[in-house]
């Protein structure tokens, strides 16, 4: 019958007094807590609360952008951030209350397209359409630029894996129907469920 040898297994030498056995240990954890961060998956947890063009274009470039990164990404979509998961995608800009928001001509010369025209609330409020033309200007801009449309991000978030969550409370309020959005909703939940879930996250931003 053959009978295997069997090897001592060699293992790393600890000192034995208490000042170097100390700092062995404190470099074995430095070392087990470099190996776990290096491994550990990033994540990301926004929350929509605005359904305006120009405020829908942060939520979706910064989740698919992390998804990209290979982030754990999603986003909760609350009150008048939930249009932005309807089926009908049919969002505006919103000059009013948005004094920062530059207003540029998508087209013409270069000297033109560079010319800041600030629009005073006041006449934004007042001017018939002006709502429509400053969205018709954005999008021309958006295209002119090869920048995607919401559309488009929303596309690029579904298929690259973030998670878009739906508020659930706020489907209620609005007496909202679940079939006038977007098939790719993956949870319908209160803002509790949702915190339980954002407080784990490595980074949250409330957009």
């Amino acid at each position: 019958m053959n009978v295997t040898k069997l090897h001592p297994v060699s293992l790393p030498s600890m000192p034995t007094d208490l000042a170097s056995l100390e700092a062995w240990f404190d470099q074995r954890l430095d070392e087990q807590l470099a190996a776990r961060e290096a491994a550990k998956i990033p994540s990301l947890a926004i929350i929509a609360t605005k359904g305006t063009m120009d405020m829908a274009y942060p939520p979706f470039i910064l989740a698919s952008t992390a998804a990209a990164l290979g982030w754990d990404a999603s986003i909760f979509f609350t009150f008048y951030g939930l249009e932005l998961l309807k089926k009908d995608l049919t969002i505006k800009v919103s000059p009013l209350g948005n004094p920062a928001m530059p207003m540029k001509m998508p087209f013409g010369p270069e000297w033109l397209k560079r010319i800041n025209m600030p629009i005073p609330n006041m006449l934004a409020c007042n001017l018939p359409g002006f709502e429509h033309f400053a969205t018709s200007m954005m999008e021309q801009t958006v295209k002119a630029k090869g920048v995607p449309s919401i559309r488009e991000l929303r596309d690029i978030c579904v298929e690259s894996g973030v998670r878009l969550v739906a508020c659930q409370m706020t489907v209620d309020l609005f007496n909202f129907r679940k079939d006038e959005f977007i098939p790719d909703i993956a949870e319908w939940i209160g803002a509790t469920s949702y915190l339980a879930e954002a407080k784990k996250a490595d980074v949250c931003l409330f957009i």
